[in-house]
């Protein structure tokens, strides 16, 4: 492969970080695997078209800005009393037996070659530990890095009938010249009967290039709900994934993004029906403006097993410039005849119609647009339950229509 990015890396950079944490003897092997790993994996999988690789991870220049001894970052963790919110450090002391059952039981460390890179060199992170039978809200993760890269794991594990509700945004903070680099795992194990609610709000500089990998477990009748806002970066390579494992349990992923200037985001959503009555609803929107760039996948996976399946996805972008692009590719694959399954995608401009209509009666043209777009994001800000969520996204798309 062509990306070289451990030609920079040391095994002794690794035991440094896994002795400042504090870290058993297990989990230095694990990330020593895998830093010896990045030889034989690649990139993760992109979308292709005929002549063209829409997003390239492989001429990312990692080595001039991967800085894995100079991690800086401010990062708030709090929530209720019930329910166990720690940083990476204190979880390696107080729940040890915990990280070792379930760190990488969702997510592969060596899935891929930034999965790999990832878990050798996370310094930062939290665990979210949320017994049997509590019911809580407000938990809430803000993460500023200030620092040319930086890595971060999210642990979150729900007992059973437990149901909890988790905010995570990321930013930056001080100035860092050149480019950045942020790296986001999530893993999440919902137990029997339990609820997740997990929010993401990304707001990076465009300076920075930003990989994330959210993947949950789903257990019999759990249910696991995503939401991801993404309005930073200069280029994000974010998947969003359930795995629902239990008979009834459910997912639903609800995902936004608006791009301009010269961005780039390349969006996943995956989930695989792996049991009975399971249920899944993948819902997207996106706004490209200037020379921004989209590519979407979703991916509804019906095994064998997965009788009485429901299973609806639907991604629709609208692009404000000649200059934009996006494709989309949503796909179905299907190995059970008891299924009800739909999948949709659409690309297209502000309708000509509609913005007539509007300044014909007296309305700006461009307050005219800004109120189309947000007209566009309606459907996918009515499926946001979480308020405090979709205040934050409403603001930051307002801002980006008045830049």
């Amino acid at each position: 492969m062509s990306t070289q990015v451990h030609a920079n890396l040391t095994e002794e950079q690794v035991r440094q970080i896994s002795d400042n944490l504090g870290e058993p003897e297990w989990l230095l092997e694990t990330r020593l695997d895998a830093l010896a790993a990045l030889d034989d994996l690649d990139m993760p999988s992109v979308i292709r078209t005929p002549g063209r690789n829409w997003t390239n991870l492989h001429d990312l220049d990692f080595e001039s800005f991967v800085d894995p001894l100079n991690a800086a970052e401010t990062k708030d963790q709090v929530g209720p009393d019930d329910v166990e919110v720690l940083p990476w450090a204190e979880a390696v002391d107080a729940r040890e037996d915990l990280l070792e059952e379930r760190f990488g039981s969702v997510v592969d460390p060596q899935e891929n070659y930034l999965t790999a890179l990832s878990t050798a060199l996370f310094s930062t992170g939290t665990v979210v530990y949320v017994p049997e039978g509590v019911d809580a809200e407000d938990v809430t993760i803000r993460t500023t890095m200030n620092s040319r890269s930086l890595f971060n794991y999210t642990l979150v594990v729900s007992e059973a009938s437990a149901s909890v509700t988790i905010l995570e945004r990321q930013g930056t903070g001080e100035t860092v010249e050149g480019n950045r680099y942020y790296s986001g795992i999530v893993e999440i194990a919902a137990g029997e009967n339990s609820n997740v609610q997990y929010g993401s709000l990304q707001n990076l500089s465009e300076e920075t290039y930003n990989y994330t990998l959210k993947r949950g477990a789903a257990d019999t009748y759990a249910t696991i709900d995503w939401i991801e806002g993404n309005l930073g970066s200069r280029l994000t390579k974010s998947a969003v994934e359930t795995d629902l494992q239990g008979d009834g349990s459910e997912t639903q992923i609800v995902g936004a993004f608006f791009g301009h200037n010269d961005q780039h985001f390349d969006i996943n959503s995956r989930v695989w029906h792996n049991a009975e009555h399971t249920v899944a609803d993948l819902v997207t929107r996106g706004v490209l403006d200037d020379s921004a760039r989209s590519v979407y996948e979703g991916v509804q996976n019906v095994g064998s097993v997965a009788w009485d399946t429901n299973s609806y996805q639907r991604e629709n972008t609208l692009m404000l410039s000649d200059e934009s692009e996006a494709d989309a590719s949503p796909k179905l694959i299907i190995n059970n005849h008891d299924t009800e399954a739909s999948h949709s995608a659409t690309v297209g401009q502000v309708d000509q119609q509609d913005l007539f209509y509007m300044t014909s009666r007296g309305i700006p043209p461009q307050l005219a647009k800004n109120m189309l777009v947000e007209g566009f994001f309606v459907p996918v800000l009515e499926e946001i339950a979480v308020e405090e969520f979709r205040e934050d996204l409403e603001r930051l798309i307002a801002a980006r229509l008045r830049e």
